[in-house]
């Protein structure tokens, strides 16, 4: 069964980078969100129980939205990619209940080793 694979970046460039980054044969339903509100919408609607997440967006930035999955309860495996590489950043994040943190631009290898990391694949 495919697993559903929310990507929430304002960048379409980035998103697409993201896509093209999955292991091959990875079994996943992908959904994409454009901005914080839309990437909770999204997981509140069960389309994201794996998050690949950026920080910075409009509307509401990826630190929002993990508050919101954390203060709700929602079920969501969090991986952050992000070209914010501050230690704060990384900390907060990982607070707030990310798996993992990434650096932007997104490494295929680096990817598939996190997934490999926590048994995603």
């Amino acid at each position: 069964m495919a697993i559903p694979l929310l990507i929430c970046d304002d960048s379409a460039m980035a998103r697409k980078q993201v896509k093209r980054s999955l292991p091959e044969g990875w079994e996943v339903d992908i959904t994409m969100a454009t901005n914080g509100v839309e990437g909770v919408e999204a997981i509140r609607a069960g389309k994201g129980e794996m998050v690949f997440l950026d920080l910075t967006m409009p509307e509401m930035d990826g630190y929002g939205v993990l508050e919101t999955v954390k203060n709700e309860g929602l079920k969501a495996v969090v991986i952050v990619i992000s070209a914010d590489v501050q230690p704060e950043a990384r900390e907060r994040v990982v607070s707030l209940g990310a798996l993992e943190f990434i650096r932007k631009p997104i490494d295929k290898e680096k990817l598939e080793g996190v997934l490999n990391k926590y048994g995603l694949l």
